[in-house]
């Protein structure tokens, strides 16, 4: 005997396969959807097809929401899509970048490298660094601007006051509490204390700042035993800090998702995005030297280990994601100045 196709259980099917959809195509379209998906199984009860036809479509939906299809959005909302797309991937890689090169710091605090791969890499590392937060810089104070107008009410380029308040608190939440958390526990920085007479590509300060803020991604996580010898304020920071980084990156996203900018500020952030990716990719190429270069067998300060290999291949998904987003930053802007 066949199934029941208006069965409770073929209806929770339907619903579990429309969640593959984002939240907005399923508030438009989610109730037509589901008709049609319960007729198709009161054609066929079963088809493995179907099943990965609609989850295809429904990541392909996603995809195109976050700016990297090209298609699905008007071009205004493709550029603004794919810039908040690029800063939240950007955001991923300097998280695990940073960890990766606060930890190079510190054996350079205490001893020079004899590896010329381990040298050449902390010199590129150091290179992207700069570059991406300058870059960042450049593109922060329009953003702002834009936001403070926003919610002083004045012009119309950052969206209605209500919608830029929640993100605006989530960044200023996040941020104030990475910034604090980060400078109190920047003290215990491994490399004070370093004998080494060359540390100029690192600035002390800037390591520590950056070991403090990025703790929670550590391999001590699984070694509990190793981990019950850290201070209780210490691992409660390494536990709530993601918290923190999630609040700024996530507040300074949907901002950038919510304001109305001008076709020539949009065309300005998506040059800024591709200089970005070049970045990231310099940045990138440091890291794999390190990694590969310097062999994950020595022992020593600057030993590489899994935690710095998942780190590059977090990273390397992180630039793939970045290059398609400039991409689809730039091919919105090419389409809004034809329209000019």
């Amino acid at each position: 005997m066949g199934r029941d196709v208006t069965s409770p259980a073929v209806e929770r099917t339907a619903a579990r396969l429309l969640r593959w959809y984002p939240a907005g195509w399923r508030t438009r379209y989610g109730e037509e959807f589901t008709e049609l998906l319960l007729a198709e199984y009161a054609e066929r009860p079963r088809s493995w097809r179907r099943t990965a036809n609609v989850i295809g479509s429904g990541l392909l939906a996603r995809l195109s929401g976050l700016g990297l299809t090209g298609f699905g959005l008007s071009a205004a909302d493709q550029a603004r899509a794919s810039l908040a797309t690029l800063g939240g991937a950007a955001a991923a890689f300097l998280i695990f970048g940073l960890a990766m090169l606060a930890q190079l710091a510190i054996g350079w605090q205490w001893t020079m490298p004899h590896d010329p791969a381990t040298t050449s890499g902390l010199a590129l590392m150091a290179a992207g660094t700069v570059l991406l937060f300058l870059l960042t810089a450049l593109a922060a104070v329009p953003v702002a601007w834009g936001t403070a107008a926003a919610l002083l009410g004045r012009g119309t380029g950052g969206g209605p006051r209500g919608r830029m308040a929640g993100p605006v608190g989530f960044v200023l939440a996040g941020g104030t509490a990475l910034v604090a958390g980060a400078h109190h526990f920047q003290n215990s920085w491994p490399g004070t204390g370093g004998t080494a007479v060359h540390r100029g590509l690192v600035p002390a300060g800037a390591a520590a700042f950056s070991w403090a803020s990025t703790l929670s991604v550590s391999s001590y996580w699984a070694h509990p035993a190793a981990l019950r010898a850290f201070p209780a304020p210490e691992l409660a920071w390494m536990a709530l800090s993601p918290l923190a980084l999630l609040s700024l990156v996530g507040g300074t996203v949907a901002i950038v998702r919510r304001q109305r900018p001008s076709a020539r500020l949009l065309a300005y952030q998506a040059r800024l995005a591709a200089a970005a990716a070049l970045a990231m990719a310099c940045f990138l190429a440091g890291a794999g030297c390190w990694v590969f270069g310097q062999g994950s067998g020595r022992a020593g300060l600057f030993h590489a280990g899994v935690v710095d290999v998942a780190g590059l291949a977090v990273m390397t998904v992180a630039l793939v994601a970045a290059a398609w987003a400039a991409v689809g930053a730039r091919r919105g802007a090419l389409a809004l100045a034809g329209r000019g």
